[in-house]
């Protein structure tokens, strides 16, 4: 028999581990897109080998070093189906944010109205006042389940932390979660910024086997 011993809050010693704990699945690497002065950063399934059909039931987007060309921006993102490029379905989100200033002074934690949406059809904010200084930058990933179903809306869960260095220095987290309201299979993301290019920055996207 398997025997899992517990030594205070750590796993001190396990023989084996059942079906259930093995067959979590793993990462897939799929496709890399680098912002160079970028209006925008699309995946498109079927294009450029990217894949964002009934493969995988979660996809996962991870987002390195991501700067806007203009100051204090919002980084966002939208979703189409079949072969529109209208980016606009419709969307309700929450989005939360804690901040912490380099001085120590007033941190916080609240609910960001303005950046939510309820049945919206805009851009979903996924970070915002990302500055545009040499340190200045966005990173963290989103997960987008089960984009290809025909019979649910599509979840999709975010976090991201920016550091703005202007003229008060901060720690953001952002804290983002929703759906897309359609029954229609998703085929491609878009990603940009509120105003102005992505200036630098990777998103790599990744299935969950």
């Amino acid at each position: 028999m398997s025997i899992v011993k517990l030594n205070n809050r750590g796993v001190k010693n396990a023989t084996a581990f059942g079906s259930a704990v093995t067959s979590l699945g793993s990462m897939v690497f799929i496709k890399k897109l680098t912002a160079s002065s970028s209006a925008t950063l699309s995946f498109v399934d079927g294009a450029s080998s990217v894949v964002l059909d009934n493969t995988y039931k979660e996809y996962l987007f991870t987002f390195k070093n991501i700067h806007p060309a203009t100051d204090q921006q919002s980084f966002s993102f939208q979703v189409d189906t079949g072969t529109n490029t209208n980016y606009n379905q419709t969307i309700t989100s929450t989005l939360f944010r804690a901040k912490m200033f380099e001085d120590g002074s007033s941190p916080f934690f609240q609910y960001e109205t303005g950046s939510d949406q309820a049945q919206g059809t805009s851009f979903q904010p996924l970070a915002t006042e990302i500055g545009n200084g040499d340190k200045e930058n966005a990173t963290g990933y989103l997960h987008l389940f089960n984009p290809s179903s025909t019979t649910f809306v599509k979840h999709f869960i975010s976090r991201i932390q920016s550091y703005s260095g202007s003229s008060y220095p901060t720690s953001q987290d952002n804290y983002i979660a929703g759906y897309f309201n359609t029954t229609t299979a998703l085929t491609r993301v878009q990603f940009k910024m509120s105003s102005g290019n992505i200036d630098a920055g990777d998103i790599c996207l990744y299935g969950i086997a």
